[in-house]
């Protein structure tokens, strides 16, 4: 199937789905018109109506005028809505689950028999085209179906195929892992303005840096470890730093936390 010609859904018009959807129509992954989102309310659907997409407050509208429908309620809602558009899901529908907790499996149940079902876990930089996303498949989805979705996400970041099993380690490396990287990148910028530089002017270098970094990670291929490795000079300033890194568990902290994270993610699913 070619991407223009796809009519894509979202039942559910929050952030992470305004994300995507801005995404694969900066890419022209999509024409805008092929696009329709559902909402209770006109809170969110606003912005899509900006964009030239076209809203409803219907979950079956969508499912009826769509071909690929993308799933982005709240996880206590989902089972809801479901049973709602159950019975106008067919064969020629992809259905993608954006929702935190609730697994292939269970969306199997609750959908019709050989639904190509596939799950995705984006992250919160999507809505800035540089997210981290991973998808896996469900039992009737092939590779027809996971190429287009990839082929579809790449547009809004680096989007890898993955077992089930890795969603929820994903959650805690890289979904919450934005939230410690905020935390770091506030505790770099609170460090120079304890030294006297500006708030504005701290935050922006600590910022700047992250990302510097973060490149260079992905375009040299080489190990943290070497690179951290590079910055350090004998009796110089950096290894000086790490030593107070160190000596605050900075390595096994961030271990635990990924660590936390993902176990309740598995709770999350249990519940």
């Amino acid at each position: 199937m070619e991407e223009s010609e796809l009519w894509v859904g979202f039942v559910g018009a929050g952030r992470m789905a305004g994300g995507l959807v801005r995404g694969l129509l900066q890419a022209g992954k999509v024409p805008a018109s092929n696009v329709l989102a559902s909402a209770p309310s006109d809170k969110n659907l606003d912005a899509w109506r900006e964009l030239g997409c076209r809203t409803t407050h219907c979950n079956l509208e969508v499912v009826y005028r769509s071909t690929l429908v993308f799933l982005a309620t709240k996880p206590h809602i989902l089972p809801g809505v479901l049973e709602e558009i159950r019975p106008a899901v067919g064969s020629q529908h992809i259905v993608v689950s954006l929702v935190a907790g609730v697994t292939i499996q269970t969306l199997q149940r609750l959908l019709p028999p050989g639904t190509k079902v596939l799950r995705i876990m984006p992250n919160l930089p999507c809505v800035v085209q540089a997210g981290a996303m991973v998808f896996s498949r469900g039992s009737n989805a092939g590779d027809e179906e996971a190429a287009l979705l990839k082929s579809l996400l790449s547009s809004c970041g680096l989007c890898e195929e993955v077992p089930e099993s890795y969603i929820d380690i994903h959650t805690g490396l890289s979904g919450s892992g934005v939230a410690y990287v905020y935390l770091f990148a506030e505790a770099l910028a609170e460090g120079a303005v304890k030294m006297g530089m500006p708030g504005a002017l701290a935050s922006r270098i600590a910022a700047q840096t992250l990302l510097g970094a973060a490149k260079m990670l992905l375009e040299t291929g080489e190990h943290p470890a070497k690179l951290r490795g590079d910055v350090c000079t004998p009796g110089g300033t950096t290894i000086y730093a790490l030593h107070q890194l160190e000596k605050g568990a900075l390595r096994a902290t961030v271990m635990d936390a990924v660590e936390a994270a993902t176990n309740r993610a598995c709770d999350m699913a249990k519940d």
